[in-house]
């Protein structure tokens, strides 16, 4: 977090929190949701400006309930879900080795491997406590090259790097925010 964030807490502890305002969707973009894009249940504009989005990244995080929010100074603002908390790439860097980066362009170690029933891409990392991904739908590729699926397309194994084999265990797109201790759309909760 922030130091100016820090500052901003102690200065004013008891700003009420918002939600419905900040979307991460299923690509690891985050979305601004105006009062319109709530009402028509729309993702919202994308926001492109580098320093909001490494601000964003930097002051991200969970509560003790498992709702996701960025903290904007002394406002928590919490984030609607597209899919997982985070969304990770997949790629091959210079020496051959597989690489998974966040949208927050951290190095994401997985632990488990998740394939959902329309063939999404879930992992668990190393961390504790553990962070959920969904891979980005453009990774599908590189993932497809490096797992032997079985043939219900729900089971077998990740290949990633030192020979290490992760096997791909089903889950169902419902069941993944209960599973892993996550809240989707924080709003239904306030």
């Amino acid at each position: 977090m922030d130091d100016i964030v820090r500052q901003a807490l102690a200065k004013w502890p008891n700003v009420p929190s918002c939600t419905g305002w900040l979307m991460l969707d299923r690509r690891g973009n985050w979305r601004m949701r105006d009062e319109a894009a709530q009402a028509s249940g729309s993702p919202g504009t994308a926001i492109r400006h580098d320093a909001l989005l490494g601000f964003i990244n930097r002051n991200y995080g969970a509560d003790e309930r498992g709702q996701w929010y960025f903290q904007n100074g002394p406002q928590r603002v919490y984030v609607e879900l597209g899919y997982t908390p985070w969304v990770v790439r997949l790629s091959v860097d210079a020496s051959g080795a597989l690489v998974l980066q966040d949208q927050a362009g951290g190095v994401f170690e997985p632990a488990e491997v998740f394939v959902d029933e329309e063939g999404g891409i879930v992992f668990r990392d190393t961390q504790t406590p553990a962070r959920i991904a969904v891979l980005h739908d453009h990774d599908l590729d590189i993932f497809s090259e490096h797992a032997a699926l079985a043939d219900d397309s729900l089971s077998g194994e990740f290949h990633w790097n030192n020979g290490t084999g992760l096997s791909l265990q089903p889950v169902r797109r419902a069941d993944v925010a209960a599973r892993f201790g996550f809240v989707s759309s924080p709003a239904a909760l306030a």
